[in-house]
């Protein structure tokens, strides 16, 4: 189960660029929120290798703005497996271009379900 784990890993890199950004100059939370869903997304399916979709996100945590020129890693984890739901956290890191300045600016808890062709909850076939 440990090895399914660590290879359903997801990771995903974004420059930030001035079509993300707020009238406060820093991205957006929605497009943030959109791209740690969609990587979380990637990782439950890729640890199920079945149809996915999301139930909840919770505890999502801004810790630090992200402005234009910087880059992100964006990286999904599983961290629970239950019998129809997956748990997986998702923690976005900021870096500088040009130094290596590295932190954390966002983390959430992610819930997807199993479910089959009508969108009905099932079991994980793990």
């Amino acid at each position: 189960m440990e090895e399914r784990i660590k290879k359903s890993e997801t990771r995903l890199c974004k420059l930030i660029s001035p079509k993300t950004l707020n009238d406060h100059n820093t991205l957006f939370g929605g497009t943030a929120m959109q791209w740690m869903d969609e990587v979380a997304y990637i990782t439950a399916t890729r640890f199920s290798r079945m149809k996915m979709v999301t139930v909840s996100i919770d505890e999502v945590n801004f810790l630090v703005p992200i402005y234009a020129g910087t880059i992100v890693e964006i990286i999904g984890k599983v961290i629970k497996i239950r019998n129809v739901k997956i748990k997986v956290q998702v923690e976005v890191y900021v870096e500088e271009m040009h130094t290596d300045n590295r932190q954390k600016a966002i983390n959430a808890l992610f819930t997807f379900a199993a479910i089959d062709d009508n969108h009905k909850p099932i079991q994980l076939g793990l």
